[in-house]
Order: C-alpha cells, then sequence, then structure tokens
C-alpha cells in the first residue's frame, strides 16, 4: 500500500468499503500502487493496468487495455460510443465484489498478460470519425480553418468532433462551432 494514496480511501464517505475491496484485490495482483488524476491507479513497470474510481450509482475498475481482454463473464462495460480502449467492472455493493473477486482477479491478471506481451488497442484515426455536417460547412467555407483545424493535434481534432456532434439539435451544434472557431484558429484544443 502507498501511503499517498490512503488519503483516497480515508476521504471517501461513499463506496468506502467497496474501494477498500477493490484495492486489496488489486494489490493482490502484485500492481505497484500510486496515485493518478486523484484516482488510486495500479501499475506494472509505470504502465497503467487499472483504476479505481466512483460515480453516484456506482464504484468501478476501469481496466485501461479492457478493450484487448476476452471478458468471458460479460462483465466488462464501454462507458461511452467514444471511449476506445479502457473497459469498466462497475459495482454497487461490497457483497458483489466479494463475490466476483475470483474472476476481478482473473481479468486483472489477464490485463497484466496483455501488457507484458505489449498488445495495444488499434485506436480509430480522426478520419474514421463522422465530421457533423455543421462543422464541415465551416470547414469548406473557410480554407483558413481547415489548415488550422488539420494542424491541430489528433486528440485535439477528435475532442472538437465529438463536442460538436454530441448536442442533438442543430442550433446547439452551430453555436458549438461558432464559439470554437477563434480557439481553431489560434491553434488552440476545446480544453487549453
Amino acid at each position: 500500500m502507498n501511503p499517498k494514496v490512503d488519503w483516497f480511501f480515508d476521504k471517501a464517505t461513499q463506496w468506502q468499503e467497496e474501494y477498500e475491496k477493490l484495492r486489496i484485490i488489486c494489490l493482490d495482483c502484485g500492481l505497484t500502487e500510486e496515485l493518478k488524476w486523484g484516482q488510486p491507479c495500479y501499475t506494472l513497470n509505470n504502465a497503467n493496468i487499472v483504476l479505481i474510481h466512483g460515480f453516484k450509482e456506482y464504484c468501478a475498475l476501469l481496466l485501461f487495455k479492457g478493450a484487448l481482454l476476452k471478458d468471458p463473464s460479460g462483465i466488462l462495460i464501454q462507458q461511452t460510443e467514444n471511449v476506445q480502449s479502457p473497459r469498466q467492472i462497475r459495482f454497487s455493493s461490497a457483497t458483489e465484489i466479494v463475490k466476483l473477486e475470483p474472476i476481478l482477479k482473473d481479468y486483472i491478471y489477464e490485463a497484466i498478460d496483455v501488457e507484458k506481451a505489449g498488445l495495444k488497442v488499434e485506436l480509430k484515426k480522426t478520419a474514421d470519425f463522422a465530421v457533423p455536417e455543421e462543422f464541415k460547412n465551416k470547414l469548406d467555407g473557410s480554407p483558413a480553418l481547415r489548415a488550422a483545424f488539420e494542424a491541430l493535434t489528433p486528440g485535439r481534432q477528435r475532442n472538437y468532433l465529438f463536442h460538436f456532434s454530441k448536442p442533438k439539435l442543430i442550433k446547439t451544434r452551430e453555436e458549438r462551432v461558432e464559439k470554437a472557431i477563434p480557439l481553431i484558429l489560434s491553434g488552440k484544443g476545446l480544453d487549453d
């Protein structure tokens, strides 16, 4: 146990018992405990294997390369359609965790084997993502905007495409595009 991570477990009001059980399971698998993104993260040779995190309705183990795991128990969850590599295993009680402990360890050991084998998730390229019509029209009408967008890193491009395509209303998508144009032209990402 890493004392730097203790504060996470000590401060938890919801899911405290569940977090403690997940922590023991991860440590039993021989992983190194670290604090990343304010969450307990378990690594092998500095490579992220699994993360413990919680939400209002559940707590979860996040397996960073979960898309590469076999999932014979059918418990891996893709958080959203845009999440490519990680997969979650969700819990709503400590009893569930205790019942699943041997299966959880099998999944973590498989994740360790995936990392040791150097396997990588084949990520979609930015070109594989749909460009919302509202943004496509702006790109077609402005060579400067197209050049600025193409000069952004692939991650920034994807972030904009996700952001633009999320709203259901055309008006909201148009507003998002308009608001982002100055950022794109200045070479900045959505979160810069």
